[in-house]
């Protein structure tokens, strides 16, 4: 494909009102940030428990790059006091990844092959299918929300505990009945649960793969797997993006590990608060939502990226989110909140759906 091409490609998404631009928000608190200079109030972060801002996790950010995989001089005692940590909160062993996309990918390329069926959710998340698509496993995709067929015996099952975009939560319990149970806990994890082991742990479901991300609740950046020694032992020869990534910064693992220190049951209980406070000012306003946790994502059709551009104005930062990402007809602004959000901002942000929508 020659630049033209590339620039014919680029120039239909554009003419279909589908190009994405990145928008510079320079954070000065929590949930607060200036975009071109103006103050905003910020309900688009992953940063849950507003650990990305806290000064214990700021200040653990020390060393630099590991330099090259762990496989060649990239494992760093750090990486293995991390992973010991989260041995310790899961029960279970535990591998380290740069990044969500790349634990996903390892983990369902290790387990799965072609040969295998594996039901996986409707709304999986990308990284989720990618790695799906490359295991090539034969895979069954299950209606958003429904429980995969009994009479199937499946190699595995796949799916998210709480669903980045929808904000709901599968029965974890359901699909927990055969072969290999996958379980995407990236948004859950530190935020819900006990002791914040994520949504599995709080439903009383035991997933035998569990994967989590420091880059949301816990405030800084990388992922890990929770499972099986076996599991392990295989993605550290076999899993092609553990074995050919450059490790998780020494930096970052510092920040992790604090992250891990900082992500307290009074953070988890502020964060349900402020989400049963903003649910319950929606439906007060009759606006339509789904979910019962900190994703809320308000349902606004053809007139979302109208009000997302009213709210930025006045102050409120949410973009909006459009088809394809979700269904034509389905658009919405997915709030995300933050044990950091103060009544007053949330407050704010109701009184301006009401003005907008």
């Amino acid at each position: 494909m020659d630049r033209e091409e590339l620039k014919k490609r680029a120039a239909a998404i554009e003419d279909a009102g589908l190009k994405r631009v990145l928008v510079p928000l320079d954070f000065i608190g929590p949930t607060t940030a200036t975009l071109d200079s103006k103050e905003v109030h910020v309900f688009s972060s992953n940063d849950y428990l507003g650990l990305a801002w806290n000064p214990q996790v700021r200040n653990a950010w020390r060393g630099g790059g590991a330099g090259s995989s762990r496989l060649l001089s990239g494992s760093r005692s750090i990486h293995k006091a991390l992973e010991s940590a989260l041995e310790e909160l899961f029960g279970q062993p535990a591998l380290v990844f740069s990044s969500g996309y790349q634990a996903n990918l390892a983990v369902l390329t290790t387990l799965f092959k072609s040969g295998d069926t594996v039901c996986s959710d409707a709304l999986n998340h990308a990284s989720l299918i990618d790695g799906l698509r490359l295991s090539k496993a034969t895979k069954e995709i299950q209606p958003h929300g429904t429980l995969p067929p009994s009479k199937n015996q499946f190699t595995g099952l796949v799916t998210e505990s709480l669903f980045s975009m929808d904000g709901d939560t599968p029965d974890l319990k359901a699909w927990s009945k055969a072969g290999w149970r996958v379980v995407d806990e990236a948004h859950a994890v530190g935020a819900t649960g006990p002791e914040g082991r994520g949504i599995a742990a709080e439903q009383g479901a035991q997933p035998k793969v569990l994967i989590g991300t420091f880059g949301k609740a816990y405030g800084c950046a990388g992922a890990f797997v929770i499972g099986p020694e076996e599991l392990k032992e295989l993605m550290i020869s076999t899993g092609r993006s553990f074995v050919y990534t450059t490790a998780l910064a020494e930096a970052a693992a510092h920040a992790a590990l604090e992250g891990l220190k900082q992500a307290s049951l009074e953070r988890r209980e502020r964060l349900a608060d402020r989400a049963i406070r903003f649910r319950k000012g929606l439906s007060d306003l009759g606006l339509p939502t789904r979910g019962t946790h900190h994703i809320v994502p308000v349902i606004t059709g053809h007139n979302t990226m109208r009000i997302a551009q009213e709210l930025v104005e006045n102050g409120v930062f949410v973009p909006g989110i459009r088809a394809p990402t979700v269904a034509s007809g389905e658009e919405r602004l997915r709030f995300s909140l933050s044990a950091e959000h103060t009544e007053d901002q949330i407050d704010l942000a109701l009184e301006l759906l009401d003005r907008c929508t």
